[in-house]
């Protein structure tokens, strides 16, 4: 958890002049594809994670429904699994980690389930 007095002394500096003040207003930005907010919780990059997860599966069952189920695996672990900024996850609410969860659950079901066998 943050520590109330740490988060309202935090202040973005840029070339030694401040930028604005963390805990002032309601405030969140990218930094290398990774959202930070004025609150440093995570929820908001959790958000945007099963947004872009949702996005890539259905573009994998639109253009590749009809391979294998090892090809479907691969491309799936390719596509899919590329999670880079998730080891910086470290403040966030259970609720939005188990919504991450169920949407991971929910893309490798759609996906691996529209197998079509082809004789």
């Amino acid at each position: 958890m943050v520590n109330k007095d740490l988060q309202h002394q935090a202040t973005i500096v840029k070339s030694s002049f401040p930028l604005f003040k963390l805990g002032t207003s309601n405030i969140s930005f990218r930094y290398l594809g990774h959202i930070v907010s004025d609150t440093l919780c995570d929820n908001e990059d959790i958000q945007r994670e099963i947004k872009n997860t949702f996005i890539r599966t259905n573009m994998l069952i639109r253009k590749f429904n009809r391979c294998s189920f090892f090809v479907k695996c691969k491309l799936f672990r390719s596509y899919c699994l590329s999670l880079y900024d998730i080891a910086l996850w470290r403040n966030y609410t259970m609720t939005s980690f188990n919504k991450f969860r169920s949407c991971y659950n929910k893309c490798i079901k759609s996906f691996l389930d529209t197998v079509v066998v082809i004789v």
